[in-house]
């Protein structure tokens, strides 16, 4: 899950700053490229939170253009963020996948809250309930 972010130096302090055309609330800055980059990773996963508090679909990521650089979530939060999607996608609410878990909608919270370390099994758990099948895949890191 990866977004085009927009790297701008910024003229007087010397950083850059991050922003999302497809995600305009997401918006940092870094006084290093390293730095923006991680402050550009944290600032994307809080802003699609901001997506599925509001029960919104997530924005579909754009092409990417000259001059700008794919940023993601972690593994973990891309994971929540497409059982979230999924869910919307089959008209699935927590309590009903609660119910097929056999579990509280309380835990379905947690599964989907990227603050909170759900475990694997319990992910995939959750995606084999409404008929889907959690896959991992290795990329190259972009230079």
């Amino acid at each position: 899950m990866e977004y085009p972010a927009k790297f701008v130096r910024d003229k007087e302090s010397g950083g850059f700053v991050v922003t999302f055309p497809d995600v305009p609330e997401a918006i940092t800055q870094g006084d290093t490229g390293e730095e923006a980059v991680r402050m550009a990773e944290e600032a994307l996963e809080l802003a699609l939170t901001f997506y599925t508090e509001a029960n919104q679909d997530l924005p579909k990521p754009g092409p990417l253009k000259k001059g700008m650089r794919m940023v993601g979530v972690t593994a973990l939060s891309e994971a929540k963020f497409m059982l979230y999607s999924a869910m919307r996608s089959a008209g699935i609410r927590k309590v009903e996948l609660a119910r097929r878990l056999g579990c509280s909608p309380s835990q379905v919270d947690r599964l989907l809250d990227i603050r909170h370390r759900s475990k694997l099994d319990r992910l995939q758990a959750a995606f084999a309930a409404i008929g889907k099948r959690l896959s991992v895949r290795v990329v190259d890191r972009a230079a």
